[in-house]
């Protein structure tokens, strides 16, 4: 919705105590807003600390729902709203570092539990290990807006995530046969038309 000049100077011709009024009642209706107003303006954690209390958060919950691999649709939602979480803090801080590391810090601490993934049958793993593949091709396209600066960090994650894919085999499997380039897991190696590609292969019908 635009709004008019008149309507910007009614607003503006409100008493402090009028905006105040407003202010409040339009921030009860939003939280996501209401968190980021605090964080910006009165929040004693950086944006740094944050995020290392996002993961440490991700690690906590992974560890939990752990016994709960087997039931492969109740952990997948599970990760699903962990992963709405990270949506969240990148909302609220604005850290577009962390919108690639901490998604790549949650696929490689799934696959901590290779062990057992191996043991399951594909059908139960496939929705989850597109959804991870899903993660990583994301991360890729981000990973390339972002500043060289932050690569070698990145590739931390990315190489252990690359570890332990090829120490999976159906997963490794299912990248392969989604276009998923094992080569690509260091932020040099992405193709710099990577969101291209990752249109392309969705227009074929993969990455689905």
């Amino acid at each position: 919705m635009e709004y008019s000049k008149e309507f910007k100077a009614a607003i503006s011709n409100f008493s402090s105590l009028e905006k105040d009024r407003l202010i409040f009642r339009l921030l009860k209706k939003d939280k996501l807003l209401s968190k980021k107003l605090y964080f910006e303006l009165i929040d004693p954690e950086n944006t740094d600390q944050k995020r290392a209390q996002m993961e440490e958060n991700i690690r906590e919950k992974l560890t939990l729902l752990s016994k709960y691999l087997s039931n492969h649709k109740y952990y997948l939602m599970h990760i699903r709203k962990i992963s709405s979480e990270i949506t969240e803090h990148v909302k609220v801080t604005t850290d577009k570092y962390g919108e690639v590391c901490l998604n790549l810090f949650l696929v490689n601490e799934i696959l901590e539990n290779n062990d057992k993934l191996n043991t399951q049958r594909f059908d139960n793993t496939y929705k989850l290990y597109l959804y991870l593949i899903n993660k990583i091709t994301k991360s890729f396209i981000l990973t390339k807006k972002l500043d060289e600066d932050y690569w070698m960090e990145i590739d931390e994650y990315l190489r252990e995530i690359q570890q332990k894919i090829e120490k999976n085999h159906s997963l490794k499997k299912l990248c392969e046969n989604n276009g998923l380039s094992l080569n690509w897991f260091t932020a040099e190696k992405i193709p710099a038309n990577i969101d291209q590609v990752v249109k392309d292969l969705k227009a074929q019908g993969f990455l689905r």
